[in-house]
């Protein structure tokens, strides 16, 4: 038995299926282009997500399934709750284990914060530390 629907919801699917194929493009080329791992993260987490939340919005509209519509919702959420999450935490991570913005950076407020607390050197000798006995090093790491 097949659902006959109206024909904005087919242009509507359309839109946002473009729109979130756009956005999720948009991140691939800025993880691909940008400078440092700072700011591909930013596109990959920001431009990712709308791309994946808008395409899953899409999947929902187009759906006339209850649990499809659900699940899709539920996988928006996920996304805004977890990728910025996520994203702060590995640059945060990725910081104090050595690797500076690069040189287009204009401010770094982490450093500036860290300083003020005097725990940027401990922090970051700590993580190296921790990490050369790893066998692990940051390619701009002090003493890298």
């Amino acid at each position: 038995m097949t659902e006959t629907v109206a024909p904005w919801v087919d242009v509507l699917v359309g839109l946002l299926a473009v729109i979130g194929g756009f956005f999720t493009f948009v991140a691939a080329v800025g993880v691909l282009r940008l400078d440092d791992l700072y700011m591909r993260m930013h596109a990959a987490s920001k431009a990712g997500t709308l791309g994946s939340g808008v395409l899953l919005i899409a999947l929902a509209v187009y759906s006339h399934e209850t649990d499809v519509v659900l699940r899709a919702l539920a996988g928006v959420v996920f996304f805004i709750l977890t990728a910025p999450i996520s994203a702060h935490l590995l640059a945060r991570a990725a910081y104090l284990v050595g690797y500076k913005p690069c040189d287009l950076t204009k401010s770094d407020a982490l450093a500036d914060h860290m300083a003020a607390d005097g725990s940027i050197a401990s922090a970051s000798q700590e993580n190296l530390e921790t990490s050369a006995g790893a066998g692990i090093s940051a390619p701009n790491a002090p003493g890298a």
